[in-house]
Order: C-alpha cells, then structure tokens, then sequence
C-alpha cells in the first residue's frame, strides 16, 4: 500500500489530537469560494468568530460574521494568511476553526524531517556511462553523497555485471572540467566501449510544494518503511509548541485547561514522541546499511 503526502499529514494530526485530547471545531462550506473571495457561506457560525480558519490547505483570517445569515466576511489582508496560498475551495469542504497545528505547519514539519535524517537515512540513484581506454576520469551527477558501488558488463550473452576493483570518487571535482563537481576515476582493465554503472546515495527529495496525492516513497526515494521515522519526527516538532501555545491564557483560562492537561504536558508529549523517532531512526539506519553496505574496493591516489 502506497503512502501519500496527504496520509503523512493525517496521521502526524492524528498523533497530536490524541496527546493533546483537543478536537478542532469545524463546519463546511455551503458555496465555492473563488481564490479571491472575501464572503464565505458557512454550514454553520456558532463556533466562528474573528481569527483564523483553515480551508484545505490556505489560513484565513475572518474581520467579522453574521449568525442569521451564515455567512462570514475575510479581512482584507486574510486571504492566503500566515504565508499560505490563496486558492479556489469547492462545496461542502471542510472548514476548521482556529486550527491547533495548521496543515501547511504539519507540512513544513514533514519536510524538515525529511531534511534532517540524511545522511543516516538515504535514496539511492544509479548512473551509466561509456569506458573510455584512454580516459581515466568521468562526470557523475550532482546529486551523489557517497559511492555505493562500481560495476561493468563484458561482451557475452550472461548480461553479467562485474564488480570495478579500483575507483576512486572526488566530490571536489574541478567545476571546470565536470560541471556537477563530482567525478570518479577508474583504474581497473576494463574493456573499452562496455557500460559502467555507479550505484550511489543521494539526499532524499521533500515533498515541498506537490499535492496531497504525491506517493511519499516515489518522491522521496526512501523505503516504506521509513514512513512512521518522518511522521514521529515532524510530532515531535509540532509537540513542543503545545505548552507555549497556552502562555497568553488568562488565568482563569489557565485553570480550567489545567484540570485537562497540567502545564508541561507539552514538553513530556515532545520527550515521548522524540525517543520514538530516535529509536526508529536507529533501526532504519541499520537496515539500510545492511541492504546497501559499500562495497570493498581499492583506491589509489
């Protein structure tokens, strides 16, 4: 089963609503709102009131409403508010009232994650190009970390790859000669005109930007099994701003959320959710050293 970006959020949101013990109010849209509109035609206002709603993935912010009419108007600057983009909503989508971990926050969190665990958790790519005898030397593409490993394919009908013994990669290659600034060097007796192919690690690519539908292990280029690392992972971000979020309560309004929750529930929440994502990082790590272990070869220099 494929894992989508819009699944990734669901479940980080789904992690915190069940610590915090919070459910954000909601109500619909009972007409489309164009990416300009300043008028939204609610299902229901009784919980809406001046600040902030969430519609898909766009904050607004609402200047003021009317209960008769169900129908709230959008401040002049709250259309695409806090940084969101402004963008058509249809029918009957989903309205949340002062959202406690916004959407495009849960997405941001995801896709710091995703940054921050290479180089221990890595996607692979793979780069073919034709030996040369008289050519020691070749460009290899820019997003190479590390070399995984070297092989090439002799003439005959196996389709047998054989393992180059002696390579040498230089991730400080003249720009000037190799453009990407990587390069690698063979020196095995390789026969001339046959394919050799570089198997290496490359930083995992964000999801920064793509829709709900995009497969997280096709866009990423790491295992499914890693899914659960980047969701505790962007938790774990998201949990330590619980206990800030509640320091301009009044007092009274800090008692009564106190008899739910104690102050510092945040911070324990963050411990728990951080001690998950390490030990899954760990055993991820592992696994995929052990699947891609670099190859024992010879380098000269």
């Amino acid at each position: 089963m494929t894992t989508t970006y819009a699944n990734l959020v669901d479940e980080v949101l789904l992690n915190l609503s069940g610590y915090t013990l919070r459910q954000d109010r909601t109500t619909h849209l009972t007409q489309n709102l164009t990416s300009d509109g300043l008028t939204l035609n609610l299902g229901d206002v009784t919980n809406i009131g001046k600040g902030v709603v969430e519609i898909d993935d766009e904050l607004i912010w609402l200047d003021s409403y009317d209960r008769i009419s169900s129908q709230a108007t959008v401040a002049p600057y709250g259309r695409g508010y806090h940084g969101t983009t402004a963008a058509a909503h249809t029918l009957n989508t989903k309205v949340t009232v002062a959202p406690t971990f916004p959407k495009a926050t849960v997405k941001k969190a995801l896709n710091d994650t995703i940054d921050a665990v290479f180089p221990n958790l890595f996607a692979t790519g793979v780069t073919t190009f034709t030996f040369n005898a008289v050519k020691t030397t070749y460009q290899l593409p820019a997003d190479v970390q590390t070399v995984l490993n070297v092989s090439w394919q002799p003439t005959g009908p196996s389709g047998e790859w054989l393992p180059v013994r002696n390579w040498r990669p230089d991730t400080y290659a003249n720009t000037t000669a190799y453009t990407t600034g990587q390069s690698i060097s063979i020196h095995d007796n390789i026969q001339a005109g046959r394919t050799i192919q570089v198997h290496y690690t490359k930083k995992p690519t964000t999801l920064s930007g793509l829709a709900g539908s995009a497969v997280f292990e096709t866009v990423t280029g790491l295992p499914s099994s890693c899914k659960d690392v980047i969701v505790y992972g962007a938790s774990y971000r998201l949990a330590s701003f619980i206990d800030p979020g509640r320091l301009n309560y009044s007092s009274a309004e800090a008692d009564n959320a106190d008899t739910k929750i104690q102050y510092g529930s945040g911070a324990s929440t963050t411990r728990f959710m951080l001690a998950l994502f390490q030990q899954r990082l760990n055993e991820e790590t592992k696994k995929l050293r052990d699947v891609y272990p670099t190859r024992i070869h010879y380098t000269r220099y």
